[in-house]
C-alpha cells in the first residue's frame, strides 16, 4: 500500500470565480441590511494593502522563475521555498477573489443607491479601488503559482509515455 504524497493542485479559474460571485453576494446583502448602522465607512487603506502585496507578489513572482530557470546572476531556490510561496500564491488569489467580489457587491449596491444616498456616492469609486486592487492581488496570485511550476525537461516527454509503475 502506497502513502499518500503531499501535492498542490494548480488553481482553478473556476473555483475563483464562485468564491467570487459568492463574495458579491454576501457583500451586496451585507452592505443592503447593514449599511449607515454598523458598517464602518469605507477607506482606501485597505486597497493600498492590496496593492502592496500585489506588487510584492508581481517581484516575487519574477525572481522566482528567474531562480528556478537558473537565469545567469541567480542563485537557485530552495524546493521548500517554492513550496512554501506556491502555497501563499493560492491564498492570495482566493482571497483576492473573495474580497473582489465583496467590494463588487458593495459597489454595485452604492451605484444603485448614490441618487438617494450622499454616503452611497462616497462609497463608489473607494469601492472600484478596492475592487480593482483586489483583481491585482488575484492576477499577481496566479502569476507567482505560475512561477512556481518546475519547467519540463526533456526526459518529462518520455516519462509521460511511459507505462504507469506498479505499486509496491
Amino acid at each position: 500500500m502506497t502513502e499518500p504524497q503531499p501535492h498542490l493542485t494548480p488553481t482553478k479559474v473556476s473555483t475563483l470565480l464562485v468564491a467570487a460571485a459568492l463574495a458579491l453576494l454576501a457583500g451586496w446583502l451585507l452592505v443592503s441590511q447593514f449599511y449607515g448602522e454598523t458598517l464602518p465607512r469605507l477607506t482606501l487603506y485597505p486597497s493600498f494593502t492590496l496593492i502592496l502585496l500585489a506588487a510584492g507578489e508581481g517581484i516575487t513572482a519574477r525572481s522566482t522563475r528567474s531562480r528556478i530557470e537558473r537565469k545567469r546572476g541567480t542563485e537557485p531556490v530552495e524546493p521548500l521555498m517554492v513550496a512554501r510561496l506556491a502555497a501563499l500564491a493560492k491564498a492570495s488569489s482566493l482571497a483576492g477573489a473573495l474580497l473582489a467580489g465583496g467590494y463588487a457587491g458593495i459597489l454595485g449596491w452604492a451605484y444603485f443607491q448614490r441618487d438617494w444616498l450622499a454616503a452611497a456616492a462616497d462609497a463608489v469609486p473607494t469601492a472600484a479601488v478596492g475592487m480593482v486592487a483586489s483583481v491585482l492581488l488575484v492576477g499577481a496570485g496566479l502569476w507567482l503559482e505560475n512561477a512556481c511550476r518546475i519547467p519540463k525537461g526533456p526526459d518529462d516527454d518520455a516519462e509521460a509515455d511511459a507505462p504507469p509503475r506498479p505499486a509496491r
